[in-house]
């Protein structure tokens, strides 16, 4: 049995891209922080339940989902194959996210009653995969080279990126005066695993042979990088599984593949109602250095094909005519295994919103805590992107916020995305005494039928929230 085979397929199905819209702006909940450490703050002080004050999911596909495949439709699976196999581009993409706050917290301080300034914390573990469409490789699966001679089999069609990741952070928020409000936030990426391939090159073509009836011509210069899985491969050795599960533990935190990261963001008030912010999320880099394992294929071959006739008049058996083919194609295709010492970029996010705040004021009933305005009711229009190997992701949202009355807010967004330009998601958040439990998701017209979905996406969490402004 290979190891931790149990977690991955635990994390696997955990797993349910990074956009964030309904969370994002939602100014009484402490974890819209991490997507603008410079947003508006409404607490004195928080801590997250252990593990359970943020949980994140998010799977999505640009163009195939699940039905599109296995409907009951009475069309043959290997139709839908073919369909799909032609229907999709090589700049389609199938995209997991998932996040898991293990610790957080935060307080504020200053000189002033107002304390303007606040610092807040945390630990919290990732998982996050990119993996765009291989065509070529998907075409030359199902139809083999015979029937596509003098076509150009492209290696690049070839891109992916997978890492968990664990991150150690802490964020200073300052409100500089009544209009403009600013943040930061340092981070410590330790990675876990990571297994990457995207720059590869070249190709493969079949042409009409001199020696045989086909001549296979492969100029490739690619490969997969990987840190942190070598380990899982290894013998089932239970003193070595001791000693590796030993290991797997030491890099969820100061391991050996390390890096650094900084957020940052603003929030300006452009007038009493109209208020303006932006963050840039994920500006870093990891550092892989240990348990590295990489196959690099490199060069310019040349197949002529297999001789049918064996055995010949050397005497050679059946047997030792495929191992001695076996052996060409080894010596054909030389993959070096390197531990060649890599780093990675963290995919870049940025936020951007204009936002509108209208409806009664509450004077003297009010839920005005900290640096809240008083108005009921707020809407907007957020832009989100996030940097990807093929290019940036974009994602447009209106939303409408609303609060119910003390200790109860909603939040409804419709979001066009790189997966639907129906995707209508909500949020609620409720507080009973110090208690905050608040809980997200989207793409509701998909709830029907959740195979259909191009992307679903939930978040809820609990917290203790502190504000001196509640009795």
């Amino acid at each position: 049995m290979k190891k931790y085979s149990a977690l991955i397929i635990f994390i696997s199905c955990l797993s349910f891209a990074q956009n964030k819209q309904v969370l994002y702006g939602f100014k009484d909940l402490p974890q819209s922080l991490m997507l603008n450490p410079g947003g508006k703050v409404n607490n004195d002080w928080y801590f997250g339940v252990p593990l359970l004050s943020h949980i994140h999911a998010n799977i999505g596909s640009s163009e195939l989902t699940v039905y599109d495949l296995f409907a009951n439709d009475n069309i043959d699976f290997n139709q839908k194959l073919r369909q799909a196999i032609y229907r999709m581009q090589p700049n389609d993409f199938f995209t997991v996210n998932q996040q898991l706050e293990i610790l957080s917290g935060g307080f504020a301080y200053g000189d002033s009653y107002e304390k303007n300034k606040y610092i807040s914390f945390g630990f919290y573990q990732e998982l996050d995969f990119i993996g765009y469409f291989p065509k070529d490789y998907a075409i030359l699966a199902y139809e083999g080279n015979f029937n596509n001679t003098s076509r150009l089999f492209k290696a690049n069609h070839l891109n992916f990126n997978a890492e968990v990741i664990s991150v150690l952070h802490v964020g200073f928020n300052k409100k500089v005066n009544k209009d403009f409000t600013y943040g930061f936030r340092g981070k410590l990426y330790s990675s876990i695993a990571n297994i990457n391939s995207t720059n590869n090159k070249g190709g493969f073509v079949t042409e009409p042979g001199d020696d045989n009836l086909l001549r296979h011509v492969f100029s490739l210069d690619g490969g997969v990088r990987s840190s942190g899985l070598a380990q899982m491969y290894s013998d089932d050795d239970p003193s070595t599984e001791e000693e590796d599960i030993s290991s797997l533990k030491k890099n969820i935190l100061f391991g050996g593949n390390m890096g650094l990261g900084l957020d940052i963001g603003f929030t300006y008030q452009l007038n009493d109602q109209w208020y303006w912010d932006a963050s840039l999320i994920d500006i870093g880099f990891i550092s892989h250095r240990k348990d590295i394992e990489n196959y690099e294929l490199k060069g310019d071959y040349v197949f002529e094909g297999i001789d049918p006739l064996f055995p010949d008049n050397a005497g050679r058996s059946a047997d030792e005519y495929w191992t001695e083919i076996e052996d060409d194609f080894d010596e054909l295709f030389s993959i070096d295994t390197t531990s060649t010492k890599y780093t990675t970029m963290r995919p870049i996010k940025f936020n951007t919103s204009l936002n509108y705040s209208f409806g009664k004021k509450q004077e003297e009933d009010c839920n005005c805590i900290k640096e809240d305005s008083g108005y009921l009711n707020a809407v907007g229009a957020q832009l989100y992107g996030i940097a990807r190997p093929k290019g940036p992701q974009l994602a447009l949202t209106t939303y409408y916020y609303r609060r119910l009355f003390r200790g109860l807010d909603i939040k409804a967004t419709y979001t066009i995305d790189s997966f639907s330009f129906s995707n209508i998601g909500a949020g609620i958040s409720a507080n009973m005494g110090g208690l905050n439990i608040y809980v997200m998701a989207d793409n509701f017209l998909n709830f029907k039928n959740l195979y259909d979905a191009q992307s679903v996406s939930l978040q809820l969490g609990i917290n203790y929230i502190f504000n001196k402004n509640e009795n």
